[in-house]
């Protein structure tokens, strides 16, 4: 694990939503949950995007082979919910290549390939319908859009219990060091709270409010 990948790992989304905000930086995939509760995922962005099938004469997953270990694929479905775009062979291949996860704004199938292999993936929801014949890939390596969410090939994304962050590489220091002093500090507030001090004064005496703040 790179440097990077390990300090975006020892933060949660909270933290790092908080960094955004604090930034103003749009990074909340808000929608997108993962299978299992305990999966967590940190990687860098293998985008795809998708369009219905007859637009284009692509295959839903040929690209599986091309995606670096350690990287996270994400697929832009438009959110929809009637065509999967993930499921069990995908999921077997990425496992074995070391790819970190698999972010999809729409749906994936074969839940329990993933849940035995471990295989992180974060979805709108699942399904049993193919995606064969109904959506192809269009394009992979382009900006896609994760609920709303602009992703560009090469940003981080983090994944937990609470959800989907997306983190632009090009604000990655700021965001870093903005959602490790965040998490620093709430740690502080978790062990004075455990003493017993009131909530109200320990977050004032560590200035709780103003980490989240909007800072320009």
């Amino acid at each position: 694990m790179t440097t990077i990948a390990a300090r975006l790992a020892a933060l949660d989304t909270p933290a790092l939503s908080d960094a955004l905000d604090r930034l103003g930086i749009e990074g909340q995939a808000v929608g997108l949950l993962p299978l299992d509760r305990s999966f967590r995922g940190v990687g860098q962005a293998f985008t795809v995007r998708m369009l219905p099938r007859g637009l284009s004469g692509k295959s839903v997953g040929d690209y599986i082979d091309d995606v670096p270990a350690g990287h996270m694929v994400v697929i832009d479905n438009g959110g929809r919910l009637d065509a999967t775009v993930w499921g069990d062979i995908l999921t077997t291949t990425a496992h074995r290549d070391g790819v970190a996860g698999t972010v999809i704004d729409g749906v994936c199938r074969d839940v329990g390939r993933s849940l035995e292999l471990g295989y992180p993936i974060w979805s709108r929801s699942n399904t049993m319908r193919t995606g064969k014949d109904r959506v192809s890939a269009e394009a992979y390596g382009q900006p896609v859009q994760l609920a709303g969410i602009r992703v560009e090939a090469g940003d981080w994304l983090c994944g937990d219990a609470d959800g989907i962050v997306v983190v632009p590489a090009v604000r990655l220091d700021a965001v870093l060091s903005a959602a490790e002093e965040i998490h620093a500090a709430e740690d502080r507030i978790r062990v004075a709270v455990a003493e017993g001090g009131r909530l109200d004064a320990i977050r004032e005496r560590l200035r709780y409010h103003d980490l989240q703040a909007r800072r320009d």
